[in-house]
């Protein structure tokens, strides 16, 4: 793999890319790392950026200080603004999380302070969460008369309802341990030790075929719409579909001649 390395201060994330990995990092202390619409069009630039480059293997979303992000910007949202105004904030942090989906590598979020709100949002869409044991996570709006709906939507999808309705309705945080036990985040490491299991992450990314993380990612995401017999229906054709990569018969290959992979990531 080709090495190239970048790295770009914009007005609100520090984008840098290296080795295959690009970071995304929300750089704007005075907001508390707030969502904007500014801050969320600079999100979501940088993780649609060269897709089709099979150099890119893995995408990671961080934050500088300790909130790693406060929520939407509530300066967007005041009732000066119009209903158009306000939809449009919400609907940007969608369109971000399609992406996440949609995206042919793995998205990763680095957590290591306050997670808020929509902040919540954002990290529970990411496909992999790692998190410092001084992490924590809120969801506070109900306490100035908002319902975190669309942090709703991502939450339920990855932990108890139950558990889910508590941190909506009380507005209390939980800490990264019962985010993990939860299922809202793959793993949590002492605060030292989080970008040392960053690397290890990316490191096992980068051993495997992008183009079968690709298409497995793809049917990961398709499957969760699906009935299980359909799921199960779709898998069968869909591990059939991987056996024809070029990957796949490499793959196979080197574990019969007992020897690493060569891959072609096509």
């Amino acid at each position: 793999m080709t090495t190239t390395t970048s790295a770009t201060t914009r007005q609100f994330c520090q984008i840098s890319e290296a080795n295959g990995v690009r970071e995304i990092c929300l750089n704007e202390p005075k907001t508390r790392n707030a969502l904007s619409l500014g801050m969320m069009n600079e999100i979501l630039n940088a993780l649609k950026q060269t897709w089709e480059d099979t150099n890119l293997r893995c995408i990671i979303i961080s934050s500088t200080g300790p909130i790693w992000s406060s929520g939407h910007d509530l300066k967007e949202l005041v009732p000066e603004r119009s209903e158009e105004q306000q939809r449009a904030v919400f609907e940007k942090l969608t369109e971000i999380i399609y992406n996440i989906r949609k995206a042919p590598v793995p998205v990763l979020a680095k957590v290591n302070g306050v997670v808020a709100a929509g902040g919540v949002q954002l990290v529970a869409s990411c496909d992999i969460i790692v998190c410092s044991e001084k992490s924590s996570f809120i969801t506070p709006s109900a306490n100035f008369g908002v319902f975190a709906s669309t942090p709703a939507v991502a939450m339920t999808r990855v932990m108890s309802h139950s558990k889910c309705l508590d941190m909506l309705m009380t507005g209390h945080p939980i800490s990264a341990r019962e985010a993990y036990v939860q299922g809202m985040v793959s793993r949590v490491v002492p605060n030292e030790e989080l970008d040392a299991e960053i690397v290890k992450i990316v490191d096992a990314i980068k051993h495997k075929s992008r183009s079968v993380l690709a298409l497995g990612k793809e049917f990961f995401y398709q499957q969760l719409e699906l009935t299980l017999d359909e799921a199960y229906k779709q898998g069968a054709k869909k591990m059939t579909e991987n056996l024809k990569l070029n990957d796949s018969k490499e793959g196979l290959r080197s574990f019969m001649e007992k020897r690493k992979p060569v891959w072609s990531h096509l």
